[in-house]
């Protein structure tokens, strides 16, 4: 059996829970995300399950001969076997969610519609399964990649379309499923790989072109190659909101702010200055050439515009998350929001309907006074360098990017700024990396 090191870093956030898996020469070849919700144990342990997996379709790319280029048979295949991993996995987790559906509706207060209740699920189950061959067909473009959020939406829907106000009520189906969605969506993915990656392969082998087909046999190898790859963590190191609550020894836990500057340099080496927007608070962070902190700021322990805040506007205005952003870019001109407090921010979103004003500007305005709030804290901790990197959750919003850039070309002129797609990863990446030299130092 082929053994490799491997080593982890979990961020264990307030909103979502991220876990990075670095090889021996401390190169990305897993990353995973989880909601982290109300139980952290669980999300920890979710996201590093998909790091894991991620782990091992690296593993399988390497062993078709490395980064596949796009175009290429490589490329072609890889795509296609993960999208059908997915959709096997959401398979089972739709099992799950209806095996948890039958349970809740086995309360007494359910009794009497016990029948009724009992065919409005098949039929919903049923429809679900006929949707997911959709989210994960070849073209499909998903809203979010978490099963809760894929679940609720088609279920929310078929649920509304199947009630009866005079027996059983949306109402009811919803309380069934804000029982069910937490057993489904807490099942365990360890081992996932091992037992879905063969019923994907043999999807993708149906429904690929006659050209991949001659090669089945070299993917099978590199498949069973992956599989069969023990994955030895040489060494964890946690960080993030809740990481007082990983199941860590006290050194092997590291601040946000060491985690995200050590990051935020091994993605761009030149970077100097470090904004995160969490889900929780706001960090600026100034770093030296080898990525070591040298002055940072936060803000208070309110969570005033930083991701939450942006959750319960949406919530308010009865978006989805990430819809705030790319509408607040429709603006014509932003409303001046007087205050990003959580607490009174409905107030002031609801008045602001009231006088007629358009949600698109009102949620501009809400978006600069959120950026704002940050350029405070990234003058305190020392203004903003020749090389800026933004990262966290917020860093995916088109709008709150915008606003940062606008301010920053106002306040300092001409900076480059640094936006990966796998910002939200930062502060786990540097918690792999501090796992990675420490296990480099007592070698």
């Amino acid at each position: 059996m082929n053994i490799r090191n491997v080593y982890v870093g979990i961020d264990l956030g307030s909103t979502t829970t991220k876990s990075v898996v670095l090889n021996e020469a401390a190169e990305v070849i897993g990353r995973g995300i989880t909601n982290s919700r109300s139980n952290y144990d669980v999300a920890c342990r979710i996201a590093r399950e998909e790091a894991f997996v991620q782990a091992r379709l690296t593993l399988m790319r390497q062993a078709l001969g490395g980064e596949a280029a796009v175009g290429t048979p490589e490329s072609a295949f890889l795509g296609s076997l993960l999208r059908n991993f997915r959709y096997q996995q959401h398979l089972v987790r739709l099992a799950s969610l209806r095996a948890a559906l039958d349970q809740a509706a086995k309360a007494p207060r359910h009794q009497k519609h016990c029948t009724e209740i009992g065919q409005i699920l098949d039929h919903i189950q049923e429809r679900m399964t006929e949707l997911a061959a959709q989210h994960f067909g070849p073209l499909a473009t998903r809203k979010s990649d978490f099963f809760r959020d894929l679940a609720a939406a088609d279920y929310m829907q078929l649920a509304e379309q199947a009630s009866d106000p005079k027996g059983v009520t949306f109402e009811a189906l919803c309380g069934l499923f804000d029982s069910a969605i937490l057993i489904a969506e807490n099942q365990s993915s360890e081992g996932d790989f091992e037992r879905l990656i063969a019923p994907a392969l043999e999807r993708t082998l149906a429904t690929v072109s006659p050209e991949l087909k001659k090669q089945a046999a070299r993917f099978a190898t590199a498949v069973e190659s992956a599989r069969s790859t023990e994955l030895r963590v040489a060494g964890n190191v946690g960080t993030g909101y809740g990481r007082q609550r990983l199941p860590f020894p006290k050194e092997q836990i590291r601040s946000e702010i060491l985690c995200h500057g050590l990051g935020a340099h091994a993605m761009f080496p030149n970077t100097r200055t470090v904004l995160d927007i969490g889900g929780q608070d706001t960090k600026a962070i100034q770093v030296d050439s080898q990525g070591i902190v040298t002055s940072f700021q936060m803000n208070d322990r309110c969570a005033a515009g930083c991701g939450r805040y942006l959750g319960y506007i949406a919530d308010e205005m009865n978006l989805g998350l990430h819809e705030l952003g790319p509408l607040a870019e429709k603006s014509q001109c932003h409303v001046k929001i007087n205050s990003t407090c959580t607490v009174f921010a409905g107030a002031e979103l609801r008045e602001r309907l009231s006088l007629g004003q358009n949600r698109e500007d009102i949620l501009a305005g809400l978006h600069r006074a959120i950026i704002l709030r940050a350029m405070s804290l990234l003058a305190r901790s020392g203004g903003v360098a020749d090389e800026f990197t933004f990262t966290g959750g917020v860093a995916r919003n088109p709008a709150a990017v915008h606003a940062l850039k606008s301010l920053i070309q106002e306040n300092y002129g001409a900076r480059k700024i640094n936006i990966s797609a796998d910002s939200i990863y930062t502060g786990a990446l540097g918690a792999a990396l501090f796992a990675h030299r420490a296990e480099q130092k007592a070698a």
